[in-house]
């Protein structure tokens, strides 16, 4: 089903949770994030491969290959981050997208709207959170 979203859409919390406009806007915003990522991860591989490390001095040498171990691990976290909205994106499809994986419930908009790949409501996401805290000490 094809939705068009006014310039201005926000999702509000008057109207139906996961309606179809709401459901468009968290799609679009997915499908945004993800070209971002994609195209800052397209600008590192071409200034990755644009040759060696041509600074003589050992100190400069050092910061240069610092700063590309540090560019490879933040594209590391988006690689992971394009999964879980790859993900997002199929729960979008299969009419799952913003409910709960533990409860069903609604995780809610704000929620949403502030981390779009959310998986859990903020009371099972803590309840996660507490269950790691406690077996992580065993």
């Amino acid at each position: 089903m094809m939705v068009t979203l006014p310039p201005d859409y926000v999702p509000t919390a008057s109207e139906e949770f996961m309606s179809p406009l709401q459901v468009e806007y968290f799609r679009q915003k997915l499908l945004r994030w993800r070209a971002d990522l994609l195209r800052e991860a397209n600008g590192t591989l071409a200034s990755l491969s644009e040759g060696g490390i041509t600074e003589a001095d050992i100190t400069d040498r050092a910061s240069v290959e610092t700063d590309r171990a540090l560019e490879l691990r933040t594209r590391d976290r988006a690689r992971k981050l394009i999964n879980k909205i790859d993900q997002a994106l199929m729960r979008i499809e299969a009419g799952t997208y913003g409910y709960c994986e533990d409860t069903g419930e609604p995780i809610g908009l704000r929620r949403l709207a502030a981390r779009p790949i959310a998986t859990l409501s903020i009371e099972a996401q803590e309840r996660h959170e507490r269950m790691e805290r406690v077996h992580r000490d065993d």
